[in-house]
């Protein structure tokens, strides 16, 4: 991936407001490039509030529902490594219960069984 691309994402990420989590949902997770979307999910996880990672949980083909594998296995690392699980585990509950797509609430549901394994 270029450096440039890594800097813009990096810096949007540690922005603290929602403009940034749109542009990375928009530009990020959207990309057709696999190593962008992937960056962009991981991105999104570490910022650890309520609108990015329902980003990345709730939206059919993005992040832990991505058509890629890597780009999927990478955001579940990244969710599993989050030191504050708490909205993680909010968001999770609510796409099992709730969501009306069957594909995503079965990965909501693996990814909530990993997060209670370790």
């Amino acid at each position: 991936m270029n450096k440039k691309i890594a800097e813009i994402i990096d810096a949007l990420a540690v922005h603290e407001d929602n403009s940034s989590i749109q542009v990375l949902e928009e530009l990020g997770t959207n990309s057709a490039d696999n190593e962008i979307r992937e960056y962009t999910s991981r991105a999104l996880v570490k910022k650890n509030m309520h609108d990015s990672l329902k980003v990345v949980i709730i939206n059919q083909g993005k992040g832990i529902n991505d058509l890629s594998p890597s780009v999927a296995m990478s955001t579940i690392n990244e969710i599993l490594s989050l030191k504050d699980k708490s909205e993680v585990i909010k968001i999770l509950d609510d796409t099992i219960s709730m969501h009306s797509d069957e594909g995503v609430k079965e990965n909501a549901r693996s990814v909530k069984s990993l997060l209670a394994l370790s």
